[in-house]
This record gives C-alpha cells, sequence and structure tokens, in this order.
C-alpha cells in the first residue's frame, strides 16, 4: 500500500526559506516511504486567483487531483503581516474543487504545517491561522506545527538547514505527516475490504 503526501507552499522568491523548509520535512515524510508531489512558489504563482475573472476551469487541477488522492499534506507559509500569505491562501482556496467529493476539501488527510517568519509573533499567528484554515477544511493537523524564524544563513545553498532547533522541527513535522498519512490510508483499505 502506497501512501500520498502532497507538499504546498513558498513564496514568488525562488529558494526561499519557506520553500526550504517545506521540500526539507517533505523529503522526511518521503524518507518512510511516502510518494510524494510538490507544489512550490512558482507553480502557486502561476495560480490566477480563485474565483476571479481570470480563473478558468482547469487551472489548479493537479493541485486539485493530488489533493484528493493524498493521505497526508504539508502545507508551508510565510508569515505577512502576522498571517498566511495571499499566494498559499489562494492555493488552499482551490481545495473548494473538493466540496462535493466523497471525502471533501482534507477529510480524512493528515496535515503537516510549517510557518517562517522574521519573527517569533509572526510565526505564531501564522500558524494559528493556518490551524484554523485546515480545521475549516476538515484536515487533522499534525500535533506539532513548525515555527521557523528564518534569517539569511538559516539554509546553506545545497538546502540543508544549518539550525538545529528548526531541522528538528521540520523533520518532526514530516515524520508526524507521514505516520497520519499511513494510518488514514490503512483506515481507508481497511474500510474498503
Amino acid at each position: 500500500m502506497s501512501t500520498q503526501i502532497v507538499a504546498i507552499g513558498g513564496t514568488v522568491n525562488p529558494g526561499s526559506a519557506t520553500e526550504q523548509a517545506l521540500r526539507l520535512a517533505a523529503a522526511c515524510a518521503a524518507a518512510g516511504g511516502a510518494e510524494l508531489q510538490v507544489f512550490g512558489g512558482a507553480y502557486l504563482a502561476a495560480l490566477p486567483h480563485y474565483g476571479s475573472e481570470a480563473h478558468a476551469k482547469g487551472n489548479g487541477s493537479e493541485l486539485v487531483e493530488a489533493v484528493r488522492r493524498a493521505d497526508g499534506v504539508l502545507i508551508a507559509a510565510p508569515g505577512y503581516h502576522g498571517t498566511i500569505s495571499g499566494l498559499v491562501k489562494n492555493a488552499l482556496d482551490f481545495l473548494e474543487d473538493l466540496s462535493e467529493d466523497e471525502r471533501p476539501y482534507l477529510d480524512g488527510r493528515a496535515v503537516g504545517l510549517i510557518t517562517t517568519a522574521y519573527g517569533d509573533q509572526a510565526t505564531m499567528s501564522t500558524l494559528f491561522a493556518m490551524r484554523s484554515i485546515v480545521h475549516a477544511l476538515r484536515g487533522w493537523p499534525t500535533p506539532l506545527g513548525a515555527t521557523i524564524r528564518t534569517y539569511h544563513g538559516l539554509f546553506s545553498p545545497d538546502g540543508k538547514c544549518l539550525e538545529d532547533r528548526a531541522r528538528l522541527q521540520l523533520e518532526l513535522v514530516g515524520q508526524q505527516v507521514a505516520r497520519g498519512a499511513r494510518a488514514f490510508a490503512l483506515a481507508a483499505n481497511e474500510a474498503e475490504q
């Protein structure tokens, strides 16, 4: 039985700390045997505003289909003015396309949350906002949400996290979402039999 995990997040800046944090946690989830699909900042930046005149049928379909098949989701957002960025929130708005599914929105999925910001207060308020969004989407947030205070030099040029506190949080969120995803996949498999 294969476990599917989707990672969503980043910023409009290539190589952002947010996307590096997401990829590190995703690699930890995949190390447990999960199949992984990442939707980073470049993908999110190309999405039109959900429901706007620029939004056409099929926009974001890769993201929606990946989440539809997923057992777990990782979401990483920068804290902008104390809350989730519009870029990441818009991507999550596309999950409205799952509203009429048998498993609507994020129902039956483990969801690992990562927030990044230059200050601790912004990481915490952003994490609270993300937990509220995930609960509204019927998802199951992992016990730990990673709050990463960013600064120049937190990640090496090859994507290694150079601070133990941040690295350990990201690894644990990745491991928790993988465990939760396996549990949800196993329960769904048993229910089908």
